[in-house]
Order: structure tokens, then C-alpha cells, then sequence
């Protein structure tokens, strides 16, 4: 099915298909409460459909699970703790959750449950994050806990984002060691490990142990994120982290008030700190219409990004109708087309289209000569040499081109 693709209507009872920009899962079958006690097949991808997940179901998510104790705390008076994982930095009493559902204070220290608990791995082509300029055409093994630390209303993950939702499809989790994480890494010939499809923020200590063995193994680390971390967070794991997908969903901070429940600075300035760290970052925006597609919100975007570093690449993502914003229609190609034009007119050296099938090639951005021609997640041709550009030797920016 083409990436973006229409729902399928026997799937909106149970079963879905995701249109997150990495359009990661869909499941067949028929409602998760009738397969209950045995098992839904997700195919996670659309280039290699034998790669196949099992989710056992049953009544809770982490079953048995060993809970780990958390990084990045702090503890406080009256057996109170203060978590700076996150831009929310949560105060949790004790015997409560953090606004991720997933961080809890016992007795005063923090635990997490996402340790070892994989609820999605899978082989996907790099292109899929999105990143265009990391390694053009490696196989990146990606992974993911449940949970995150936004709540938004078009999330298109949001059957194992959303803890409460992924508990009421009884929806459970898989213990994988870390080394076992980058054993499979390079077994499948992976260039890379994705830390993806949910947030790897909220599974920070996992991801965290994960990378250092697998940069002791020359693997390359990544981050699909919504950037809603802190500067800790991000110098902690700034020796192996590489490179960084993030979304910058508006560039309004009331809509990340109202929409995904947290705000806008925070995300700024994680993208200006990896980008100061060197680490290399490419940044979404999912254009939802009404209400993020304004000509004075997109200048907003591209004018941060290209006063950053105009060779960050922009992709701009097709929404579709999705969780609590079904009643909204799908992108137009002119808002998308017309926030190509923005970011161009700002400076930008490349810029994408995703969920439509086109604008997804790169160009130099000196001499205009196409670069990569991509079908879908696949590179078809790339003709950059040496990391230049074969016709005008102009350095195309990215790693591993």
C-alpha cells in the first residue's frame, strides 16, 4: 500500500494502518479483543514485507516486567521526585506516573517501565525516518517501547504511543536485552539502530545502554524525536547519538499547548543543540490544515531553520485523518507545494515532500542537477561522488553521502 494510503474500512473497528511519517505499522485481522491470548502480525514497512512482529496480547502491557531505576532525577523532600528527562520536568509524588505514563516514583526513587520492553523492532531502509542525507540507502534496525511524553490529537502511532490505549488493547511488550538489540543490528547488516515509531525519549535508559554497545560494534545511532527533552538528556547521550529526525509540529506555542500538551521552546532548543553537538538533525512539520499551515507559521519554520543552518533539510509531511482528528481533511498539494516555495524563498537548501509520492529526490543545490532519485523509501540512483556533486564538485551536506 502506498505510503499515506486510505484507511482500510474492515480495519477502523480493530486493527490499523499508520500514517506517521514513517507509516509504520499495519495489522490484519479482524479487533484486537477477539485475538486476545494469541497474537496480531504487524507488518512494519513497505519494502520488505517478510519482515513480520508478534504482539502477544493480553490484559497488561508490562507483565512481569523488571523495573529499572531511571537517570536524570533528582530526589525530594517528602519521598517526591523531580524528573529533567523532559521539557514537562515533572514533580511525582510518590506511588505516581510521570505525564509520560511510564516513569514512577517507589519510595521516593524513579523507576522505568520501558527497560527491555520492546513493543515494535523491524529492518527499515533509513529514507523511512525520514533521513535523506544519513547514509542514502543503509538498513537501519529500529526499535520502540510504548509511550510518550506528547499526548497529540493526530497522532498516527497512537494504539502504542498512548499508554492508556495500548492498555485497553491489552497490547504487550517483548523483553529484549540491549546486547541482543545490536547483535541483531548487525546481523541483519543494519548500518544503524532507530530509536523510533513511539518517543525514544520516555525510554531513555534503554536507548541510552543500547547505543554505547552498539558504537563499540561501529553501529550508528539514531533518534526519531520529538524533540521535547532536555539539555541533560541530550549531552548524555550526545557521545553516541549521530543523528536525529525531529518534528517541529508549529511554531506556535499555543498549539503545542492545546494539541500535543506541552510547548514550543523546548523543541527549539533541542534543535539548535544538536545542531551545535554536530550532531546531524533533519526536521518534519506535518502540515495539518487549519492548523498549522499558515504563510505566517511556515515562514516561522523556515526562517528558524535557515537561520540555524540552511542546510537542514525541511520535510514536509501530508496529514491524514487520524486518532481525535478524524473529522479534518487530508493535506492539499498546494499547502504543501506552497510551503516548498516558503522554506525555497528562505534560504533552504533541500526540502521534501512526504505522504505523496513526489518531491522526495535530491537536488544540488548549486547547479540544480538531480543528485538521488527515490521511489518511495528506495534510492534508485545516486550519483554524488565522494560527498560532491558530480557535475559542479559542490559539497552536498549530510554524513556517510
Amino acid at each position: 500500500m502506498p505510503r499515506g494510503g486510505e484507511i482500510s474500512p474492515q480495519l477502523r473497528t480493530g486493527p490499523y494502518l499508520s500514517h506517521h511519517k514513517e507509516n509504520q505499522h499495519k495489522v490484519y485481522g479482524v479487533s484486537l479483543v477477539s485475538y486476545c491470548e494469541k497474537y496480531c502480525i504487524l507488518w512494519l514497512g513497505l519494502r520488505e514485507p517478510r519482515e513480520w512482529i508478534r504482539y502477544h496480547l493480553t490484559s497488561k502491557i508490562w507483565g512481569g516486567a523488571v523495573l529499572k531505576e531511571a537517570m536524570l532525577y533528582k530526589r525530594m523532600e517528602e519521598d517526591k521526585v523531580s524528573c529533567f528527562l523532559c521539557g514537562h520536568h515533572c514533580l511525582i509524588s510518590d506511588g505516581k506516573f510521570g505525564i509520560c505514563h511510564v516513569r514512577e516514583n517507589r519510595g521516593g526513587a524513579l523507576y522505568t517501565h520501558t527497560y527491555g520492553e520492546l513493543i515494535a523492532r523491524n529492518i527499515d531502509p533509513v529514507e523511512k525516518k525520514p533521513l535523506y542525507h544519513f547514509f542514502p540507502g543503509s538498513k537501519s534496525f529500529s526499535i520502540a517501547t510504548i509511550g510518550c511524553n506528547f499526548q497529540c490529537g493526530f497522532c498516527q502511532n497512537w494504539q502504542i504511543s498512548q499508554v492508556k490505549e495500548a492498555q485497553a488493547s491489552g497490547l504487550r511488550s517483548e523483553k529484549v536485552k540491549p546486547e541482543e538489540v545490536v547483535q541483531e543490528a548487525r546481523e541483519t547488516g543494519s548500518k544503524s539502530i532507530s530509536y523510533t515509531y513511539t518517543e525514544p525519549t520516555i525510554f531513555f535508559e534503554y536507548a541510552y545502554e543500547i547505543s554505547q554497545l552498539a558504537k563499540k560494534e561501529g553501529l550508528f545511532n539514531v533518534f526519531v524525536t520529538n524533540g521535547y527533552m532536555t539539555e541533560e538528556m541530550i549531552r548524555t547521550i550526545h557521545p553516541a547519538l549521530d543523528a536525529a529526525n525531529i518534528d517541529l509540529k508549529s511554531f506556535r506555542d499555543e498549539y503545542y499547548r492545546k494539541v500535543c500538551g506541552g510547548r514550543l521552546a523546548p523543541v527549539l532548543k533541542s534543535i539548535e543543540l544538536m545542531k551545535k553537538l554536530n550532531i546531524w538533525i533533519e526536521v518534519t512539520t506535518l502540515l495539518v490544515p487549519g492548523q498549522n499551515d499558515s504563510e505566517e507559521e511556515l515562514n516561522g519554520i523556515a526562517n528558524f531553520l535557515a537561520r540555524l543552518d540552511p542546510s537542514i533539510p525541511w520535510h514536509i509531511s501530508r496529514f491524514y485523518p487520524q486518532y481525535k482528528m478524524e473529522d479534518l481533511e487530508s493535506t492539499s498539494l498546494e499547502a504543501l507545494t506552497q510551503a516548498y516555495d516558503i522554506g525555497k524563498k528562505a534560504g533552504l537548501r533541500y526540502i521534501y515532500l512526504g505522504n505523496v509520492g513526489q518531491g522526495n529526490n535530491t537536488y544540488c543545490y548549486q547547479c540544480r542537477h538531480l543528485l538521488i532519485e527515490r521511489y518511495g523509501f528506495s534510492v534508485r540512483v545516486n550519483r554524488i561522488k565522494e560527498g560532491r556533486c558530480p557535475d559542479c564538485q559542490t559539497a552536498v551536506d549530510g554524513a556517510g553521502l
